[in-house]
């Protein structure tokens, strides 16, 4: 059966120079006097530019805002009963759970469908859904980072091989930001068709990827119910991230405005694919 190819990325180094002040030439005004006027200032000034008070202030300057969101739900339980009897009816308790070695930083959950009409064909549906998380750390702040990878999702779900008819639209109410990449796929079961929708919601990147096909003679589904389909579920999983945030006391629940994966979530899980 199709399943759909899943695509799951240093700061530059700042480099400082001290640079030590110029000696100062001091002209004796009277012999045998002297003077300690100013003395003060220059400690001031002194203490000032020692290197731990320039380290110290260049680290506040670059101090990021921490991650919006801490943990991810449990994959196989972001969409309800309801809409995977609708999305995968045959399959909606066949919930496979992706391996991950940080469960608070990635995990995927796939189903599959197979409605069986014997000599008149058989209807096919498979579903997956992937959450992968991002830390603010020294490259960034955590929504910044999961825009790009955002950004890499869609364009991986734009360029996949043989795939035909490919068309993106953006998805409104989902997230920060979401987009949706329709296309079809020519196998030899039969011809399948794609929705993929990748939403953003704070440094949390979802994608789920959901297509169907008419096997054994059967009717090909209609794409545009499979993406309304999509549409719901992608919703719902993003839902899923802000509820499992909400005992843990989100820092905030304002949509990011901008977004490579973080150190934790460079291995992102997904699920084998079979053609």
């Amino acid at each position: 059966m199709h399943r759909p190819v899943q695509r799951v990325g240093r700061a530059p180094r700042l480099t400082r120079i001290l640079v030590s002040a110029a000696a100062v030439p001091v002209m004796l005004v009277a012999a045998g006097c002297s003077s300690d006027s100013g003395s003060g200032d220059d400690a001031k000034k002194s203490a000032g530019s020692s290197p731990d008070a320039k380290a110290s202030a260049s680290a506040s300057a670059n101090a990021v805002k921490p991650a919006a969101y801490a943990k991810l739900p449990e994959p196989c339980s972001v969409l309800s009963k309801k809409t995977l009897g609708e999305l995968v009816p045959k399959g909606a308790k066949s919930g496979n759970e992706g391996k991950s070695d940080d469960v608070e930083a990635r995990g995927n959950c796939y189903w599959s469908s197979l409605d069986n009409n014997g000599v008149q064909g058989s209807q096919y549906r498979w579903l997956n859904v992937a959450l992968l998380r991002f830390d603010s750390d020294s490259r960034g702040e955590g929504d910044q980072l999961a825009h790009k990878y955002f950004e890499k999702q869609v364009k991986g779900a734009q360029s996949v091989t043989g795939a035909k008819s490919t068309k993106s639209q953006p998805v409104s109410g989902t997230g920060d930001e979401a987009t949706a990449v329709s296309y079809d796929l020519k196998k030899k079961e039969g011809s399948f068709k794609q929705q993929t929708i990748v939403a953003r919601v704070e440094n949390v990147v979802i994608t789920l990827d959901y297509n169907g096909a008419g096997l054994a003679g059967e009717k090909t589904p209609n794409a545009a119910d499979l993406l309304k389909d999509a549409e719901k579920a992608a919703k719902e999983a993003v839902a899923a991230v802000s509820a499992a945030n909400q005992d843990r006391g989100a820092t905030s629940t304002s949509p990011s405005k901008s977004a490579s994966p973080s150190k934790s979530a460079s291995k992102s899980a997904s699920p084998s694919k079979k053609s």
